[in-house]
């Protein structure tokens, strides 16, 4: 009798570790990206309307990023938080003058997860109270804590209790004055747009309800702009048009445009203290370059501007379509609604049009979230590109 060889005999050969399968995948392979387009490994170039996800924000590879990036890499990749590292402050310094949050710090860690677990820990510190109110369709990421806090039971683990988190339907004052009176809540975290849920925009007059109440009920307010914010929107961060100023802000997707980097923004009421928070990779030397120079090029290229302005061309443009039901979002943050799911609109563009668009939890609604630096020409391109898909579902 022959035996097959098992996981611990000296032949690894026989067995190979695969990846363990939690993504449904698009089967294409994307080797090269220039601005706001993409290439396979056969060279089909791609339209990209989605970005990853709205993390790339300068447009793929932009050549000032990558010699910041290898500049840097030529010297040093990375050193802990244990020592000086000044592009840490540049990065804070530039951020702030760039937001406009000059008075606020900062906080460097790795993914947006991260970053809405230090302000929901930074909140409950501050107040000592434990229970959070975040709002219907929440998506805060994948973490313990961010997790409890997203609208998704099939994401949650039951280690992951919600007991401590109640929802509440967004742009409902009423609904969230009820559990603030209850004099027991630490924090209420809100995304600038909810993205995953469909491009669902929080009302300018809600947010101001919304930080007038948490000031008068002493609660922390955490806006979450780690899809919304970078200048996405046509702001800087989302909640800007509303006028208000929150407690604690968070950001990532666009912060790196690819590189792993998140910031919490933090009020000056708020205390550190040694040993508060912490983190190996947060703020390494790579991604401080990589953020300065996003920065920079956000600057240099004038790109929050040029979402404003390219996000109302887009509108004006997809107004004219007569299948779309609606249109939501600001600046390059965009939900197209449908009165059919979307999803094989979805597969027609990738597969025939050769365009990147993102799907969300409403089922009717195409997500678009292109690199910041798209011009008028793209929009044009995609708008053909649909018209031809609706016309082959018809």
């Amino acid at each position: 009798m022959v035996l097959k060889p098992t996981r611990f005999d000296i032949n690894f050969n026989y067995y190979k570790m695969n990846l363990f399968d939690v993504y449904p995948i698009i089967n294409i392979e994307p080797v090269k990206g220039e601005g706001c387009f993409i290439f396979d490994a056969e060279g089909t170039k791609y339209l990209d309307l989605y970005g990853g996800h709205a993390v790339i924000s300068i447009g793929h590879s932009h050549p000032y990023y990558v010699k910041k990036i290898s500049d840097q890499l030529k010297k040093l990749g990375f050193y802990s938080n244990s020592v000086i590292i000044s592009l840490q402050s540049e990065l804070a310094e530039k951020l702030g003058k760039v937001s406009g949050y000059t008075d606020y710090s900062l906080f460097l860690s790795n993914s947006g997860a991260e970053a809405n677990e230090n302000a929901i820990k930074l909140a409950s510190f501050y107040n000592g109270k434990s229970r959070i109110v975040s709002f219907n369709g929440a998506f805060h990421g994948r973490t313990a804590g961010a997790v409890a806090v997203t609208d998704n039971r099939s994401i949650i683990a039951p280690i992951n209790s919600r007991s401590h988190v109640t929802f509440v339907p967004l742009n409902d004052i009423d609904a969230v004055e009820v559990e603030l009176k209850k004099k027991d809540v630490s924090s209420v975290i809100i995304e600038g747009i909810q993205g995953v849920a469909g491009i669902n925009c929080p009302e300018d007059s809600f947010l101001k309800d919304l930080a007038a109440l948490c000031t008068k009920y002493d609660v922390v307010l955490i806006l979450d702009e780690v899809q919304s914010g970078y200048g996405r929107t046509g702001k800087f961060f989302a909640h800007q048009y509303a006028g208000i100023t929150p407690d604690i802000i968070t950001t990532a997707k666009g912060m790196g445009n690819g590189f792993p980097v998140a910031g919490t923004l933090i009020h000056p009421k708020f205390r550190p203290k040694h040993g508060m928070l912490g983190t190996t990779f947060g703020g390494n030397h790579l991604a401080c370059a990589a953020s300065i120079a996003v920065l920079d090029i956000i600057e240099m290229d004038k790109l929050v501007d040029n979402a404003f302005e390219v996000g109302q061309y887009f509108i004006e443009r997809l107004s004219a379509i007569e299948e779309i039901k609606s249109i939501r979002g600001r600046g390059l943050m965009l939900g197209i609604e449908f009165p059919f799911a979307v999803n094989e609109l979805r597969n027609m563009l990738i597969n025939d049009e050769k365009v990147f668009t993102g799907s969300s939890t409403a089922k009717e609604v195409l997500r678009l979230l292109p690199p910041l630096n798209i011009h008028n020409a793209e929009v044009d391109m995609f708008v053909g590109k649909l018209q031809t898909c609706l016309k082959k579902l018809k």
